[in-house]
């Protein structure tokens, strides 16, 4: 852990000192597949809107890396990235209603895709959709990415009373709609 840090504060030294791509692409590399994983929950498995929020996070991240000053980790401030994305996404979504269609609702299914998932993930993928946008936003962050509470106060700029609240409702709304 201790080792992986300092690689990822190695490699923003050299993004920032020298526009270094091949140390933005390693840092790339450590960070894409929680990203997608995290994005591919919060679009309800859309991928193709996942491929391009991931893809806008990233560059969005090598354009303003001068700007990250450390306060919190890399990871903490590309997430916070990777949220206003989705939260841009779903502002522009949201001025075209398609027959009351909502933005999430928007998915485009790919016939060729012979992926399996068990019965398990699909009820807790199907419930997940069903939580309030911000509830599922902490539970992601917290159960799938286990992040401290900590830590997506600073992603997502709430207090840590209002965190604490989110997941509470959430576990709550989770075991009514699982024990259904």
């Amino acid at each position: 852990m201790a080792n992986r840090r300092l690689e990822e504060i190695k490699l923003l030294a050299l993004c920032m000192a020298s526009d270094n791509r091949d140390a933005f692409s390693r840092l790339v590399e450590i960070h894409q597949q929680g990203l997608r994983r995290f994005l591919l929950n919060l679009t309800n498995g859309n991928e193709a809107l996942t491929d391009d929020l991931a893809q806008e996070t990233f560059l969005k991240a090598w354009l303003a890396v001068r700007s990250f000053h450390g306060l919190s980790g890399f990871k903490t401030w590309l997430y916070r990235i990777a949220i206003n994305e989705f939260s841009t996404y779903r502002r522009q979504a949201a001025r075209y209603d398609f027959a009351g269609m909502d933005a999430g609702d928007l998915v485009i299914e790919d016939a060729s895709a012979s992926v399996r998932v068990t019965d398990t993930r699909m009820d807790v993928a199907s419930v997940m959709r069903h939580l309030p946008e911000k509830e599922r936003l902490v539970t992601l962050l917290f159960y799938l990415e286990e992040l401290p509470v900590k830590e997506i106060v600073k992603i997502t700029g709430m207090p840590e009373g209002t965190v604490k609240s989110h997941l509470s409702r959430a576990r709550g709304h989770l075991s009514k709609l699982l024990t259904r």
